[in-house]
């Protein structure tokens, strides 16, 4: 099955303000309907990147079984990770940059590794705020789940 994600984070007063992330799934099933999900969470206390990352791995971690999943982020963090395959790096390095300084989020990286790994994932980046149909969607997603009620615990596990 061949899905699209299309994903967005958002944090006020980034670093360490309150966040969310959106995501929206596509698939166009045998009959050729087009059928879409919106996922979206708030967290009280988080940063831009991490809810990058947890738009990510909600829409990947939604699908029941394996896909072939072309996935858009306007984040050049996310998306240059494995475009420019700086995740692998990482790993070799006991998750240290090139400069040997500690790669944040480990904990994300890792959840959004084992959500990829039934599936054959192509990234692509696309300019935020630039008009972005889908994008749009998801930072409105995002922003409106930032400023909801609800907020989740934001638990870094080391």
């Amino acid at each position: 099955m061949n899905v699209t994600i299309y994903t967005d984070g958002a944090a006020r007063g980034n670093p360490e303000g309150p966040g969310g992330y959106g995501a929206v799934l596509q698939f166009t099933d045998e009959r050729g309907a087009l059928h879409e999900k919106e996922l979206s969470a708030g967290y009280k206390k988080t940063t831009n990147n991490r809810m990058e990352l947890m738009a990510a791995i909600a829409g990947l971690e939604a699908l029941k079984k394996p896909c072939r999943v072309e996935l858009y982020s306007d984040s050049k963090y996310l998306t240059d990770a494995f475009n420019q395959h700086w995740i692998y790096g990482w790993m070799k390095r006991g998750w240290k940059k090139a400069d040997k300084s500690p790669v944040k989020n480990i904990d994300l990286w890792k959840r959004l590794l084992a959500a990829m790994k039934q599936h054959e994932v192509t990234w692509h980046w696309v300019k935020g705020h630039d008009g972005h149909p889908e994008n749009e969607r998801c930072d409105r997603l995002a922003t409106s789940a930032a400023d909801g009620t609800g907020l989740l615990e934001d638990v870094v596990v080391p």
